[in-house]
């Protein structure tokens, strides 16, 4: 499962600030600045990110341990969150803080009574410097548990400029211009789409984008909740609309067979890699990190985004996705957890990795400069700009048996789909009885 632990940039930067020198890599840094208040305690904490994604949270760890004196030790738990995390519990070894990237995790986290509120300090500053839709997602039953530090974006369409200049194409801004540009790129010598169809998840990202500007905000957040049937004709013209484009074998490398044995890594080598086979791939922010880390792209210059095109006269949907860290109740040192959050919260910790790349921030106050290239803050800024028109991953926001396991619900039904669009109402009534099913269970 690739979704969002996508290695985004890279790269080794020495940042200094008020509160310390952040060490390039997982080190120890001295300490500096701050009271040192918890000065021999350790905060241990659990997330699913390995690679860079890991060294740069980390130097976020560190200033934390600058500032404060408390030490910190990282727990990666590969994509399975809730079972490593629950399994440590119940062995009495519970961590104190956990980053939550789903959900639906983090409500299933907070109703088995894991889970500690936000303390006053955090929700006022969660209160104040995010939009009210981050608070929302970090709620459960009325009470606020996460704090949003990670996001994505996944409202972006990723494309080689010089592709879209060879083809005399400029970036649509409605989807009927998409597939019109798609045409013509094609007509160019290359296909349009490169489409990681391997990789149910991206298909429900296709969908999501696709129906949050066709169907609206207030559709996508029933549906999100199982509160409007997936029969609804809504769903039905969004898979008619998607369908359009995933039938076209003009608009997709390979056609519908290839883009079913592609994987996401793959989609962006289609576009980027040193045999181009497409000019766009539509995933979110982080296909900037494959791009640059693995083919050694320019982000700006060899690969550049525009937003996910409006469509049938609706607004050009944000659809974001993120990490919540939140203070299990079990931990050894919770205190000093909540401590953590409370840094989290604040702009000054968003900024270590936003400067070291690979990660966007909701938080308000974070100043836009401290992203290191002018596509990373468009990307920033478009997510904040938002503002409450956010909605999360709806995928993410269901239960897995039907939202997130490989092979089954959503990803495999939409992997039928792209495989034969035909019957847009078929498959409606598909999604619905595995939809059905999950949220009974």
């Amino acid at each position: 499962m690739m979704r969002r632990r996508t290695t985004l940039l890279t790269g080794c930067t020495a940042l200094t600030l008020a509160l310390g020198a952040t060490a390039c890599g997982g080190g120890p840094v001295s300490a500096g600045g701050g009271d040192k208040a918890l000065s021999g305690q350790t905060v241990t904490v659990a997330g699913v990110w390995t690679g860079s994604e890991q060294k740069n949270f980390q130097k976020v760890l560190d200033a934390f341990t600058a500032k404060t004196g408390a030490k910190t030790q990282f727990i990666s738990t590969g994509d399975n969150v809730s079972t490593v995390v629950g399994s440590k519990i119940e062995g009495g070894n519970a961590p104190d803080v956990v980053m939550v990237p789903q959900v639906g995790v983090l409500d299933q986290f907070a109703k088995k009574g894991w889970l500690r509120p936000l303390s006053p300090t955090a929700q006022q500053t969660v209160t104040a410097d995010y939009a009210p839709v981050w608070k929302k997602y970090g709620s459960v039953d009325g009470t606020l548990y996460g704090l949003y530090f990670k996001a994505a974006h996944k409202s972006t369409v990723w494309y080689s400029p010089a592709a879209l200049t060879q083809a005399g194409v400029k970036p649509p801004k409605t989807y009927d211009e998409l597939l019109k540009a798609g045409h013509t790129v094609s007509d160019s010598g290359l296909a349009a789409f490169a489409v990681g169809g391997e990789d149910g998840w991206t298909l429900t990202d296709w969908f999501e984008n696709v129906y949050l500007s066709q169907a609206g905000p207030q559709k996508y957040d029933a549906l999100a909740a199982h509160k409007l049937k997936w029969t609804d004709p809504s769903v039905v013209k969004a898979l008619t609309t998607l369908g359009k484009l995933f039938k076209d074998k003009q608009l997709v490398a390979g056609g519908q067979k290839e883009a079913l044995n592609t994987d996401f890594p793959s989609s962006v080598e289609k576009v980027f890699g040193p045999k181009p086979e497409a000019g766009m791939v539509f995933e979110g922010d982080f296909v900037a990190g494959v791009a640059h880390d693995q083919f050694g792209k320019a982000i700006g210059k060899d690969a550049n985004f525009f937003p996910f095109p409006a469509v049938d006269g609706g607004t050009s949907p944000v659809v974001s996705g993120g990490d919540a860290a939140v203070v299990l109740k079990d931990g050894k040192n919770a205190k000093a957890g909540m401590k953590l959050l409370e840094y989290l919260a604040t702009p000054e910790a968003a900024a270590v990795w936003a400067k070291a790349g690979g990660f966007l921030s909701p938080n308000k106050k974070l100043d836009l400069a401290s992203y290191s290239d002018d596509v990373t803050r468009a990307t920033a800024k478009s997510l904040v700009g938002a503002g409450d028109s956010v909605r999360f991953d709806m995928s993410d926001q269901a239960p897995a048996a039907f939202g997130g396991t490989k092979g089954a619900g959503e990803w495999k039904l939409l992997q039928d789909f792209l495989r034969d669009p035909s019957d847009p109402k078929g498959t409606a009534a598909k999604l619905e009885a595995a939809a059905a099913k999950a949220y009974q269970d």
